[in-house]
């Protein structure tokens, strides 16, 4: 029996509604509801988005945080906004042959506008805005799904009347929750118009090819064979499968992303130099997959289907092609961030796949619970490496378990162990990425400085020249070598190592700084002051260099040109305590009693815990005549420092001066 059809009133109109072919109506017994309003849809995946990566908001910023945001002098105001656009993402300049060509000046723009608001390099603010970016585009990637999947409804006019289908909800929940994200960048594609818009974004892709080309001075960048193995290989073959392999990595990595790591370089992953190598496995698999999706895709009389998969596919494999190495060499095996975009299209996939097994087998409890398990372990597994980083010490030691054999793993503890004080530990690690990778001069280096603090000098000098002999052009260990030399009174050889690391670097203010004290301890005196001069020149607020120069003028007996220079180093360092006390003595020696006493003052206020302030103090108080201020700041300056013996001597003289002035009052 055919239902009557009720006509509407005179003068009304219903708007016609055409519907989009919809996948989720096999997925009641994964999601709860049959339609989520777009609203509580948005809100619950901006939600989960957060609550994944919230661990991590309060944490310290770490491993390239350091030279992308602290040191990177690109977010600060004195540098012009203009420069971003011809910088790399560290700061240094695209043409430069040092560049690693990473232009990203978006990003900058987005730190500098953070620094600007956060008052400075506070990283709560630049780790909350991050959590916010992904939450919101995971709320956007709702949209982008329910376009993918078939989820919205239009009115002939257009207007959009609501969102629709678990398998949006499904696949954007997929995307929030998936633990690649904790290191990655975002990029969007969007569908439709093809043959136009392909032209559109070919010719518009072409134009920013170019112009990104010229702003880099047209140079490729230089890396090194640690960084990528796989593209230094002579074979062709051997290039092709380890390229091979290293996309079978990325797929598992969106596939079980348990086995995270902040670097895959340096002996994490060994070459495949066999067929016979059991890895080759992983790659046999890929294309297997690979092949029968796109079998799928093409042979599919389905179009909502075959739309749904190619879309799929070209999410997952287009935006990862600028890191396959096909197009040119890439700085690294493997890398977590780039997997961002094609997550995308990875979770597309995955939900078209538990759709079709809802379709075709009566088990849907069982994928149900397959379904929420993996949204269970992948936000557990958010959380947990969002745990580990919030410091490096920690984001670091988890990568042990991943790549015991990455030399820069051990590289990186034993520098955070080093810069903690714990130089036994630090010595321990750096042994073994050296082990591991007998060129790391970088390990070498910090080995070889903390053996020379600890004035084990002999193992310091042979490290720190294989290090130079391994990589000429290395600055900061030919400068250390020359300090190495200089502590073993090899002064010819200590003044060539100096003089090899400026020829490296033109502008090392520490090299120089250390050159001129070579220069002081062989009494070239001249020398010394135009090498310290240099070092301020370079870097104006070198306070050793300040120091050094006041304190050899003072000693030659120039104190006019002492107080000068230390005059100068105040007003462009005026905070700093030990370039008062250095002014303080000088103008002490030149019975300028009470401007001297003002600065003793001020620096004991800056740092009251310094023995030497308090003595020299003394000193002054007991030359002025101040006999009684003199003997207090004695006697304090030796409560902080009982062994000093020349404020031993001087309170001794002033003791007998006081009592034979009281005998004499008697």
């Amino acid at each position: 029996m055919i239902p009557n059809q009720h006509n509407a009133g005179a003068g009304s109109h219903q708007p016609a509604v055409f519907r989009m072919a919809v996948l989720d109506t096999d997925l009641d017994h994964i999601l709860p509801s049959s339609v989520l309003p777009p609203f509580w849809a948005k809100l619950v995946v901006g939600s989960v988005a957060i609550v994944c990566f919230a661990r991590s908001y309060d944490g310290d910023f770490v491993f390239d945080d350091s030279e992308a945001i602290v040191n990177n002098k690109d977010l600060q105001a004195e540098t012009p906004l203009g420069d971003l656009w011809h910088h790399d993402f560290w700061g240094s300049r695209l043409s430069s042959n040092t560049s690693h060509k990473s232009y990203r000046p978006l990003t900058v723009l987005t730190f500098r506008i953070n620094y600007y608001l956060s008052g400075g390099f506070h990283p709560v603010g630049f780790h909350v805005v991050n959590i916010l970016l992904h939450s919101g585009i995971s709320v956007l990637m709702v949209d982008v799904f329910s376009v993918l999947f078939g989820g919205l409804q239009y009115t002939s006019k257009g207007r959009r009347l609501h969102l629709a289908p678990r398998a949006s909800l499904l696949a954007a929940l997929l995307f929030a929750v998936h633990p690649v994200h904790t290191e990655c960048n975002l990029g969007m594609l969007r569908n439709g118009g093809l043959l136009f818009r392909m032209t559109l974004l070919t010719s518009g892709g072409a134009g920013m090819l170019y112009v990104r080309w010229r702003i880099m001075g047209t140079g490729p960048p230089a890396f090194t064979e640690v960084d990528n193995p796989a593209s230094f290989a002579d074979s062709m073959l051997v290039r092709a499968v380890n390229y091979n392999y290293y996309y079978s990595l990325n797929a598992w990595l969106l596939l079980c992303p348990w086995w995270l790591c902040f670097d895959w370089s340096m002996g994490c992953i060994p070459l495949i130099k066999s067929i016979s190598d059991w890895r080759v496995i992983a790659l046999a698999a890929l294309w297997f997959c690979l092949i029968g999706l796109i079998c799928q895709a093409l042979c599919s009389e389905d179009g909502h289907k075959r739309r749904i998969l190619t879309l799929g596919l070209g999410f997952l494999v287009i935006p990862f092609l600028p890191a396959s190495n096909l197009f040119f060499r890439v700085g690294f095996v493997v890398a977590e961030r780039v997997l961002y975009l094609p997550s995308v299209g990875y979770c597309v996939l995955l939900t078209f796949g538990f759709g079709a097994l809802s379709k075709h087998t009566k088990k849907k409890k069982l994928i149900a619970a397959v379904v929420l398990g993996i949204l269970f372990i992948n936000t557990l597994r958010c959380v947990l490496r969002s745990g580990e980083w919030r410091s490096e010490e920690q984001l670091f030691r988890s990568a042990l378990s991943v790549c015991p054999l990455n030399a820069k793993v051990h590289y990186n503890i034993g520098k955070n162990l080093a810069d903690k004080g714990n130089q036994t530990a630090a010595i321990r690690y750096y042994r073994e990425a050296v082990r591991l990778n007998p060129k790391y001069v970088h390990a070498m280096n910090n080995l070889g400085n903390i053996l020379k603090e600890r004035n084990e000098l002999q193992e310091a000098e042979e490290l720190l020249s294989l290090a130079v002999q391994i990589q000429p052009d290395f600055a900061a260990a030919w400068m250390n070598l020359g300090i190495v030399q200089n502590s073993l009174k090899r002064f010819e050889a200590a003044e060539q190592s100096y003089r090899t690391a400026i020829k490296h670097r033109r502008k090392y203010p520490d090299c120089y700084y250390n050159l001129g004290r070579l220069y002081a301890d062989l009494n070239r005196h001249v020398d010394a002051l135009n090498a310290w001069r240099n070092a301020t020149v370079l870097k104006p607020e070198h306070s050793l260099a300040w120091n050094n120069m006041i304190i050899l003028l003072d000693n030659t007996g120039n104190l006019a040109q002492a107080e000068a220079v230390g005059r100068e180093a105040l007003e462009l360092i005026p905070n700093d305590h030990s370039l008062m006390f250095s002014l303080a003595n000088v103008l002490g020696k030149s019975q300028k009693y009470k401007e001297s006493e003002a600065l003793f003052l001020k620096a004991i206020k800056a740092n009251p815990n310094a023995a030497s302030y308090h003595g020299n103090l003394a000193v002054l108080y007991h030359r002025w005549g101040h006999l009684d201020l003199a003997k207090k700041h004695y006697e304090i300056s030796l409560q902080l420092d009982p062994t000093a013996s020349g404020t031993k001597e001087n309170y001794g003289l002033l003791r007998r001066k006081l009592e034979l002035m009281q005998k004499k009052a008697v």
